[in-house]
């Protein structure tokens, strides 16, 4: 995502599943201050996961998640390292 923020201007963030592409882009337009051309949504599946212990495997599942890639238009950025 670094890349892309740097070349293409998107950016990347973790939403809540239910949230919809258009609430994402006013959400974003809001904090940021700056005009979002579009929105891409994936949902990401949770994984897989065991271990093994003293007791015997123990099996389990990650969460799922919903990641939005934000393009902003020409001139706007967002800068992540200002409140550092």
């Amino acid at each position: 995502m670094t890349a892309q923020g740097e070349d293409k201007n998107r950016f990347g963030f973790v939403v809540d599943k239910n949230a919809n592409k258009i609430q994402i882009k006013k959400a974003v337009e809001e904090m940021y201050g700056v005009n979002v051309v579009a929105v891409n949504t994936m949902i990401y599946a949770g994984k897989n996961k065991s271990r093994f212990t003293k007791t015997g495997v123990i099996s389990g599942r990650t969460k799922s998640f919903k990641k939005a890639v934000v393009t902003l238009a020409d001139g706007d950025t967002i800068d992540f390292y200002s409140n550092i």
